[in-house]
């Protein structure tokens, strides 16, 4: 019997991303990211790690490095009890630097080839799975591999899909409400599934009870909420399905035909995806008010230390100073042994001094 799956993106969907990561110190895994993939877990997913890799094929990182890296979140992940199925990468890039992965490679997204993979040695039924990620390539190699897909589309980075890329079926600001899609996703279909069979046994038996109110014939089924059964003849979209990655994967097999489920659910998946924009959970308000105010804090803290400044410390020692001079003025002013010279030479000092601290104020402004 085939399993489902979920197939993850890595970079801003469970690590942080500062760039191309080449140091597994790097790694550090985002916010609720543990939790959700043990109540994925729980409720019978494999969960696969799909991602681009082309900081391979531009030199940034050797794949030596990449399996540490690799390792570092699998090890964060165990910390917190939890752990993924499996990790798919692609090296290759077309721009690349390394001529070893300098190369167009059918496992790269938005191409499906390593859900595919994944699929082929797992046993994976992608009519079943579905597909997270924060970018357009996520939601269109989630598509073609046939699986249901949520776009991770963060307040702070937003994503703006382009014309002529497919949507997403759900969007989420973060794993956790996605984790909470995906619950909803199944209770809708459960009560569908439990509906479907009385109207076709009412049509196949009508005269067996006489004296029930007859059906309403007119009246189609409720099962738009249910995904439809799995097509009986896959699309030949990959006429040569090779699959290029680390692991140097088996040829997949051609992936399940998605053309004929498309049409059945895109009113479903649209009335699926206003319901849960409406319906925010709760941790998620709090997850989000707990990020402004750790921002909040830190930009209070860089204040704190941001108007310290060398030019302002001389213009107030040199303040200091005129401080001094126009009080030994004021004693040789009132000393009964008056020198005019002493007055005037102390004076001039205090004018010349306060002139300085004027000018490191106005150069520590324009800094």
């Amino acid at each position: 019997m085939s399993s489902k799956a979920i197939f993850l993106d890595r970079d801003d969907t469970l690590i942080e991303d500062p760039g191309y990561i080449n140091n597994p110190k790097q790694v550090k895994l985002l916010d609720g990211v543990p939790e959700a993939l043990i109540k994925l877990k729980t409720m019978g997913y494999k969960l696969i790690v799909v991602s681009n890799q082309s900081a391979v094929a531009r030199g940034i990182v050797t794949e030596k490095v990449l399996d540490q890296i690799h390792d570092r979140l699998k090890h964060l992940l165990a910390e917190k009890s939890a752990h993924l199925d499996g990790i798919y990468y692609c090296p290759y890039h077309p721009d690349g630097v390394v001529a070893k992965y300098r190369k167009e490679s059918d496992c790269r997204k938005p191409k499906p080839g390593m859900l595919l993979a994944a699929a082929d040695e797992m046993d994976i039924d992608l009519s079943q799975s579905w597909a997270i990620g924060n970018g357009a390539r996520d939601v269109e190699a989630g598509l073609q591999a046939g699986c249901k897909t949520i776009l991770i589309d963060t307040p702070s980075h937003q994503k703006r899909l382009e014309p002529g890329h497919p949507a997403p079926d759900y969007t989420a600001v973060n794993i956790t409400e996605a984790v909470n899609i995906i619950k909803k996703y199944h209770r809708s279909s459960g009560s569908a599934a439990t509906k479907t069979p009385s109207t076709p046994k009412e049509k196949s038996e009508p005269d067996s009870e006489p004296d029930e109110p007859a059906p309403e014939p007119d009246k189609p089924a409720p099962e738009l909420d249910e995904p439809p059964s799995e097509p009986d003849e896959p699309t030949p979209e990959h006429d040569e399905p090779t699959l290029e990655n680390d692991k140097t994967h088996s040829e997949p097999g051609e992936p399940p035909g998605e053309p004929d489920e498309q049409p059945l659910q895109s009113e479903s998946r649209q009335t699926q995806t206003d319901f849960s924009r409406q319906e925010l959970p709760s941790d998620t308000n709090e997850q989000l008010l707990n990020r402004i105010l750790g921002q909040l804090k830190g930009m209070q803290r860089d204040n704190m230390f941001g108007d310290f400044s060398i030019m302002r410390l001389l213009a107030g020692i040199v303040q200091i100073a005129v401080l001094f001079c126009l009080l030994f003025s004021i004693w040789f002013l009132m000393s009964p042994n008056r020198h005019l010279d002493s007055v005037v030479i102390t004076l001039g000092f205090a004018m010349v001094l306060q002139v300085m601290a004027l000018t490191f104020y106005t150069m520590q402004g324009r800094k």
